[in-house]
């Protein structure tokens, strides 16, 4: 080829035949829309439609075919809807009556714009102009348009109106119920295809599943999964992944495994719904041969999503084991940037205890989007470091951000366990102004905040101000009965509460250790049974409970017992169950001494005393570190001598 001639792309060979085609034309034929329709379609269908509309622009006459084949391209993109109807509103100026073609392309623009009105009047038009009775593009062109507007009663008419409803109309409305909610109504669908004469397609299976995998419907997916096998469908790969997502989201990682193995050549995102269902059951160990699988593979490289699954899923493991290699690739892969991968990082760090590794997380990012703020409040709450947590909301507002009821509910948890009451009083003023009293989410906080701030009268009346309060929200009701020592009150709320919602695990902790503190020891064995009744396995703290009111009780065989029967379900926790029995017998030194041998560590004891200027002092069982530690001494020695002075008898200040 001459090197006048040589094209470097599929663009010039485009602009190469158009010139060609125009200077072999005769003149009298140049006149035609003919030649011009042709590259205009050449144009269009290359995706060059700036090209094809200067050509469009500058014909000398136009025709039906010519409006169609701009209009058609056009219609598969929302930016360019709108002129898909000004071009309409030409071709009628023209005098030019539009085509089956046309309409099936109007229709097109009107789904992907979601305007039914345009789509309502495009459908009037067709009924006067066209007899589309028999046009199966048209009617499954309206059916998608009215489902994708979501008018499902009017898709539901044209297609009883259709005379051969194929497997393309049949997905469309499947998908239509699918997308607008209906989910349900679209495995009722799905059975009435099968009665026809018409076989379900590997999209069908696909947008099935995938509503079973969102409504995490493991016995309608595995009913799914057997009619697909049964059938001549051949799975392909987005099927596959399909079937994949499903079992993992529930819960059935190791079908999803088995399905993964007999993939011939998986992809991404197969590797990325396993990494993600492992994550969401809580095994790291798994996520992370995933990982390393996904990377032997050649698979790409990991995305943002692949990270994050991994980072969350092996969050519970010390950060050294997995987290921070994990980062290192993270930074390595330019992903460092992140925020999607960010949050999870400072989730990662927060599990592990490790503050300021996580600020550093956060201080790094270039775009600190609201759920990182979030997190960074919930992770210092998580922590105990609640002051952390209101110094960032505070920072939140000096860096002008925005913020939503996770936020609140967040920074009212900080206030709860922190126990600052001014401040969870300026939060909740937030939550009035900014609209959410209304989501329980914030409400069951804020009854918490009130009642672990000793302010019983406002938590109930958060509690009354509820419309429908949710599981949460009696909840932290019933625990703030019993941190005031109302178990009468505790118990009528939660006879109240069973008779609209199921109580949970949090609901019948919330119940026994008010029993423990109130002594209430055949109240505790009754709410002990009903959970077990209920179905409800009890866990560490439920026992822990359990085991300080009977040992108070001096009811210590029982105790024994329930420790000696049990030893399998406390797994490595039953040492610490024994340690308590000890300290609730009063051997409080041994005990001490047994647990240093141990190695077990006891949380220290914290008190919160909120001072002036919003100031939060924070003390702790055997730390002298505070600043004001000879003041703060000097005055309760004054006060131990007063009080030994009117005989309560003897004190120690140091500490133990």
């Amino acid at each position: 080829m001459p090197p006048s001639l040589e094209i470097s792309s599929i663009t010039d060979l485009r602009v190469l035949v158009h010139g060609l085609i125009v200077t072999s034309t005769p003149t009298a034929s140049s006149k035609s829309p003919y030649v011009f329709n042709n590259i205009l379609s050449m144009y269009a269908r290359c995706g060059s439609l700036k090209d094809a509309r200067d050509l469009f622009d500058h014909m000398p006459q136009r025709n039906v075919v010519t409006y169609n084949a701009l209009i058609s391209s056009y219609s598969s993109f929302s930016r360019l809807g709108i002129m898909v109807f000004q071009l309409l509103a030409r071709l009628q100026d023209k005098r030019l009556v539009p085509n089956a073609s046309i309409f099936t392309s109007l229709l097109q623009a009107s789904s992907t714009l979601k305007n039914w009105t345009l789509g309502s009047v495009i459908h009037a038009q067709c009924l006067k102009i066209l007899n589309f009775s028999s046009n199966v593009r048209i009617q499954t062109s309206l059916l998608g348009m009215y489902s994708n507007c979501g008018d499902l009663d009017r898709a539901i008419k044209v297609f009883r109106c259709m005379d051969h409803k194929d497997s393309f109309a049949w997905d469309s409305l499947i998908l239509g119920h699918i997308e607008n909610g209906e989910l349900r109504q679209s495995f009722y669908l799905f059975k009435a295809m099968l009665k026809t004469d018409v076989s379900p397609t590997r999209f069908t299976y696909s947008i099935l599943l995938s509503a079973c995998s969102r409504l995490r419907d493991y016995h309608t997916g595995k009913l799914l999964h057997a009619q697909l096998i049964i059938s001549a469908v051949n799975a392909d790969l987005p099927l596959h992944n399909a079937l994949l997502d499903m079992y993992c989201n529930c819960g059935d990682t190791i079908m999803a495994f088995n399905i993964f193995k007999r993939i011939d050549n998986p992809d991404s995102i197969s590797c990325n719904s396993m990494i993600s269902g492992y994550a969401e059951n809580g095994d790291g160990e798994n996520a992370m041969r995933m990982f390393v699988e996904f990377a032997r593979r050649s698979l790409g490289q990991p995305d943002e999503y692949t990270f994050a699954a991994v980072i969350s899923a092996t969050s519970a493991f010390p950060s050294g084991y997995y987290g921070k290699p994990l980062h290192a690739q993270v930074a390595k892969t330019g992903l460092a940037s992140s925020t999607y991968v960010g949050s999870t990082l400072l989730a990662m760090y927060f599990c592990n205890k490790d503050p300021e590794s996580a600020q550093k997380i956060f201080y790094s990012a270039f775009h600190k989007d609201l759920v990182m703020w979030t997190d960074t409040i919930a992770g210092h709450c998580g922590i105990g470091d609640t002051d952390g947590s209101l110094r960032f909301f505070h920072g939140m507002f000096r860096n002008g951000m925005d913020f939503d009821s996770f936020t609140l509910s967040a920074v009212l948890n900080a206030c709860a366990e922190g126990a600052t009451l001014r401040q969870g009083e300026v939060v909740h003023c937030l939550v009035v102004k900014k609209g959410y009293g209304s989501e329980m989410s914030v409400c069951g906080n804020l009854v918490d905040m009130y009642a672990k701030n000793g302010d019983l009268r406002s938590s109930k009346l958060v509690f009354s101000l509820a419309t429908e309060p949710d599981l949460k929200c009696w909840n932290a009701l019933l625990g703030g009965y019993g941190y005031h020592g109302q178990p009468e009150d505790a118990f009528t709320t939660f006879n109240e509460m069973i008779n609209g919602l199921e109580p949970d695990e949090v609901t019948f902790l919330s119940l026994l250790s008010t029993c423990s503190h109130c002594g209430l020891v055949s109240k505790a064995k009754h709410f002990w049974n009903c959970m077990k009744e209920r179905g409800i396995n009890p866990g560490l703290k439920h026992y822990s409970s359990m085991i300080a009111l009977l040992s108070r009780a001096g009811l210590l065989e029982e105790v024994e017992e329930i420790i000696i029967t049990q030893e399998s379900s406390f797994g490595d926790h039953h040492h610490h169950l024994l340690l308590l029995l000890q300290l609730e017998d009063g051997t409080v030194k041994e005990t001490r001494r047994k647990m240093k041998d141990m190695e077990i560590e006891k949380d220290p004891g914290f008190s919160w005393l909120e001072g002036m200027g919003n100031k939060t002092n924070v003390f702790s069982s055997s730390d002298v570190s505070h600043p004001q530690k000879g003041m703060i001494e000097a005055v309760l020695q004054a006060l131990l001598e007063t009080m030994t002075d009117a005989g309560a008898g003897e004190f120690d200040l140091a500490c133990p």
